[in-house]
């Protein structure tokens, strides 16, 4: 028998004993689990999310800067577009909320660029996967009365209609308009502090302070929507931006307002490249003569209608942006390694859309739990609209975009819709394209 036999034998006679035991240990514990609830008070708790699901016929090619636009092509892309999970928490009797918004694009995750000093200043991209995991909300709310509340962190900024209905369920296409999405960033999202004050007789007031764009991202084709901060780390927020919306609310199934942004954009560039020129400036200062200015200004009117059969939404966009010259000549010669189009950046762009549908299900005897819309809807874009006299007014950036089609939902929660696309480039020289769509999903 060896010396290890002992210690075996002690560990089988004493092993009933500790079976014996673990119910006596588990009573010991019930009393802290009790004394942990009572200590925290009840957390309301909610979990939601939407997914989206595209299939899609292409009759042209994808590159759209040839002399006469996109050729002729013949192609299918497949995409999962989007999964969104969400979670909301509440202490009622506080009155904090917090939320979390969670979206992974195309079925990947996503890349990051780093800006290496000692290595002179060059940077560094690390991808992983094609596709995107993004924190679209993070924050925490606190109500201030019955109207008002004051929210810290990440949300979406309060302009356009996909501040409210991004959900594939909020609008009648197969993807959100894109007429607003071709000039400002599509669900745009920054950090800050926001105020949201809704009045008992119909009035809400939105205003955030956010942080700026970037000015190294804008471009002809987007204007400014590269301008979002999504290739570093960390977002920039040395200038910040300030954000109004009015909406009134009193009337059942109907909304319209307008909202305005303001924010200079010069200040929140990876590096202080531009900057005013002057003699005698201390070395020791980061831009000691000052930066050269560039505020954007965007102004909006939206309305969104569900009464009855009927829906519908509408939206005109117009923005400004200061010393875009000045912008688009210092793009002109930044890195390759941003991964910016460095295409020179309209003075203005102006968007507009609108969508009208009607539910034929009650027509068709389909019962309650479905609601099928026909619709159609008009997109115009120009991202180069009403340039600086320096700058060629290049008509390939004025797009309209026609489209028909239906979205079926089940019980709001299950849809699928199908569509069809004309769009149109500003000069008869262009080749027109066609698309047509079909997605699926469901909305929790």
């Amino acid at each position: 028998m060896t010396a290890r036999t002992p210690r075996l034998l002690s560990l089988l006679l004493c092993a009933p004993l500790l079976l014996c035991a673990a119910p006596a240990w588990a009573d010991e514990d019930e009393p802290e689990k009790e004394k942990e609830k009572e200590e925290h008070p009840k957390l309301d708790f909610e979990l939601g999310g939407y997914a989206d699901l595209q299939f899609a016929y292409f009759n042209h090619g994808e590159n759209q800067n040839r002399a006469r636009g996109s050729q002729r092509d013949s192609r299918l892309a497949f995409d999962t577009t989007r999964l969104v999970l969400s979670m909301e928490a509440g202490l009622e009797e506080y009155g904090l909320e917090a939320e979390a918004e969670v979206e992974f694009e195309h079925a990947g995750t996503g890349a990051a660029l780093e800006l290496e000093y000692e290595e002179f200043g060059e940077y560094e991209r690390e991808v992983d996967k094609g596709g995107e995991v993004l924190i679209e909300e993070l924050y925490l709310s606190k109500k201030l009365g019955r109207y008002a509340a004051l929210t810290v962190g990440r949300f979406y900024v309060a302009m356009g209609t996909l501040f409210e209905y991004y959900r594939p369920t909020d609008y009648l296409g197969t993807v959100r308009d894109e007429a607003e999405t071709l000039i400002i960033p599509n669900t745009w999202d920054e950090m800050g502090v926001q105020l949201k004050w809704t009045a008992p007789w119909g009035l809400r007031l939105i205003g955030q302070v956010v942080n700026g764009l970037d000015s190294t991202g804008f471009s002809s084709q987007q204007w400014v929507v590269g301008g979002h901060q999504r290739r570093f780390e960390v977002a920039r927020a040395s200038d910040l931006a300030f954000v109004g919306r009015a909406d009134v609310v009193r009337f059942d199934g109907l909304t319209f307002g307008t909202s305005g942004y303001y924010g200079n954009t010069t200040r929140n560039r990876p590096k202080p490249d531009l900057i005013q020129q002057c003699e005698n400036g201390n070395d020791n200062v980061v831009a000691p003569c000052g930066y050269v200015s560039a505020p954007l200004v965007i102004l909006d009117a939206h309305l969104s209608l569900r009464k009855g059969p009927w829906r519908a939404k509408a939206l005109v966009m117009w923005g400004h942006l200061s010393n875009a010259e000045q912008v688009s000549q210092r793009n002109a010669r930044l890195s390759n390694l941003l991964g910016v189009l460095r295409t020179p950046v309209s003075d203005n762009a102006l968007a507009a859309w609108a969508e009208l549908g009607f539910d034929v299900a009650p027509t068709l005897h389909l019962g309650d739990a479905h609601q099928l819309f026909p619709f159609v809807r008009v997109d115009y874009a120009d991202s180069e609209f009403n340039p600086r006299a320096e700058l060629f007014d290049n008509p390939r950036f004025r797009r309209t975009v026609y489209t028909v089609g239906t979205s079926y939902t089940l019980e709001g929660l299950a849809f699928a819709k199908l569509d069809f696309s004309h769009r149109r480039l500003g000069a008869v020289t262009f080749r027109p394209e066609n698309t047509l769509r079909v997605s699926t999903g469901f909305v929790y």
